[in-house]
């Protein structure tokens, strides 16, 4: 069983620097209710003893900026797209494996070819899942060096 106490821990055992309400040491007049840290407790069962101290989480954003929070969240829940490449007659094989190099960060010279030779083989291949906005991007890169591209939702897995 789980038990949480929300209170005050005092910053410090001095009296100047944590005074009590009348205190003639005070810096300010009257209560002092910000001289503390708020803080939580939680406990495996009662009377066991012990707990952890949560540290409070402070995020400070700009005005007009989002957090990263917010972003990792949008992140996640923006269905996912595919890029896919499409064989085509024109194109070397050379030159399709540079492009994926070129165009889609992180690919590396063993995944382009394999790329490459599943759309070879196959008639279409996909080369990576991503965000919509990226999708359309990586996607124009491919068609803008001559290559037969396209994107579709990724729904249902990979």
């Amino acid at each position: 069983m789980e038990t949480a106490i929300c209170g005050r821990l005092p910053l410090s055992p001095n009296p100047v620097f944590n005074p009590k309400p009348g205190d003639k040491l005070s810096l300010c007049r009257g209560p002092c209710p910000n001289r503390g840290i708020l803080m939580a407790v939680s406990a495996a069962a009662p009377g066991k003893g012990g707990g952890v101290l949560d540290r409070p989480v402070k995020e400070r954003t700009t005005p007009g900026r989002e957090s990263e929070f917010d972003l990792r969240k949008r992140r996640k829940t923006a269905p996912p797209f595919r890029v896919i490449l499409h064989n085509d007659n024109y194109n070397k094989r050379e030159y399709v494996v540079q492009v994926l190099m070129k165009v889609i960060p992180g690919m590396t010279l063993d995944n382009a070819v394999n790329i490459m030779q599943e759309a070879h083989y196959n008639g279409l291949s996909v080369v990576i899942i991503c965000s919509q906005a990226d999708a359309e991007e990586h996607c124009m890169q491919l068609r803008g060096n001559g290559l037969l591209s396209s994107i579709e939702p990724a729904s249902g897995g990979c």
